[in-house]
């Protein structure tokens, strides 16, 4: 293991669950990873090996066949991962998403038809919120469920499904006015439906269309796609926990834990970050020595190594947090927060430490510069985050006047 980023309290399952993932990471993904990602292929050799390792299943409980793991067990799985390459630690996230709430909130039925598949890797979630008009604008999302006999018609469009193609089930969050009068605040008059469908593009179901992949700068491999509905009908013990207008809250339920799952991608970038810059600091000569014997790069690589630890240490701080069944809005809200802006930084740093030469698709540094990004916006922008601690602190540090 590595100096940074080194988690006290571990027990012995823990510790062997990590190091057999880092083995993974290190021998089946980063000699691999830089040229699937230029060419924006599918990971399929990687995730049948993560399936393998049962890591599909590592938070669902034994009795759905899973191995029943704590958050944090899993976040640090997440932050080796996305050392390797992030692309793969989102396949994951958004598949772990779906199966924690359903988990959480799903009906006895619900679970037992999908978690022990789910387990194996055998069903493959996505979650879908966002929408191509209101971006983290939850409560204005427009799309549609309406009860009409046993069934829901659902209509709208969705944006933005990590998974969207290579999936079979679909959390949609969808307005329903079913049960709740005109003039309800919008966010209990959602519902998270339980989309069942084929893995593909086009028309993956009546009523149902996944278009074509998402261009994007990074973040490539995994499939981001639109999910458009037209007249989809779901059956009506498909609403996720059985009651309709509870979507709003089993989603931000779902969302905060993936929260502390994209500040483990953050970690995980940013210590490979870190790692590349310190090994060409020693390796590239200038004026007769190494560049890591100047002292402006020797600066560099303290700051960056700094900031790996700290957006480490809140990230499984939050992580105990959920854990330990307390509330952790304001906890994942911080350790995303920071573990992406340093993530940026730390990139950058790598990126500048390599001269010319990280600008060069031959270095991998080039494939972290376009990856890091995504993290400022994925699970909530920079912005939304900083809304949810100012409003936690306020709530924790009342004024008593």
């Amino acid at each position: 293991m590595t100096r940074l980023a080194r988690t006290s309290g571990l027990t012995d399952v823990q510790q062997e669950i990590l190091a057999t993932v880092r083995d993974f990471v290190d021998k089946e993904i980063i000699p691999v990873a830089t040229g699937l990602e230029h060419r924006d292929e599918y990971p399929t050799e990687i995730v049948e090996g993560l399936k393998e390792l049962g890591l599909f299943g590592l938070m669902i409980p034994e009795e759905y066949g899973g191995l029943g793991e704590s958050l944090l067990t899993y976040a640090l799985c997440v932050e080796e991962i996305a050392r390797g390459w992030m692309s793969v630690s989102g396949i994951i996230n958004t598949h772990f998403i779906v199966a924690y709430m359903l988990k959480q909130h799903g009906t006895r039925e619900q679970k037992d038809t999908f978690l022990p598949r789910m387990a194996l890797g055998e069903v493959r979630g996505a979650f879908s919120m966002s929408e191509p008009a209101l971006g983290s604008d939850v409560s204005a999302i427009t799309s549609k469920g309406v009860k009409d006999g046993e069934e829901y018609v659902l209509n709208g469009q969705k944006m933005w499904l990590t998974n969207g193609g290579t999936s079979s089930l679909v959390a949609v969050l969808c307005r329903s006015d079913e049960g709740h009068p005109e003039g309800t605040p919008p966010h209990k008059s959602m519902t998270t439906f339980l989309v069942e469908k084929e893995p593909g593009f086009g028309e993956v179901r009546p009523g149902l269309t996944i278009p074509g992949k998402i261009d994007k700068m990074g973040y490539k491999g995994v499939d981001t796609t639109e999910l458009i509905m037209d007249g989809l009908r779901i059956p009506a013990n498909r609403v996720l926990g059985g009651t309709t207008g509870r979507g709003f809250y089993q989603m931000m339920d779902g969302v905060e834990v993936g929260r502390v799952n994209v500040a483990a991608r953050g970690c995980g970038v940013a210590q490979r970050a870190f790692e590349l810059g310190v090994s060409y600091a020693q390796q590239r000569q200038t004026f007769g020595k190494p560049i890591a014997q100047h002292q402006a790069i020797q600066f560099k690589l303290a700051e960056m190594a700094t900031k790996v630890e700290a957006a480490h240490a809140m990230m499984v701080n939050a992580a105990r947090k959920k854990d330990s069944g307390e509330r952790n809005d304001l906890e994942a809200g911080m350790a995303k927060y920071l573990a992406s802006e340093y993530c940026k930084e730390v990139v950058e740093d790598a990126f500048r430490i390599h001269g010319g030469y990280g600008f060069s698709k031959e270095y991998e540094i080039e494939r972290l510069y376009r990856e890091a990004p995504m993290l400022l916006i994925g699970e909530g922008t920079a912005e939304i985050q900083k809304m949810i601690i100012g409003r936690r602190l306020l709530e924790e540090y009342r004024f008593q006047g």
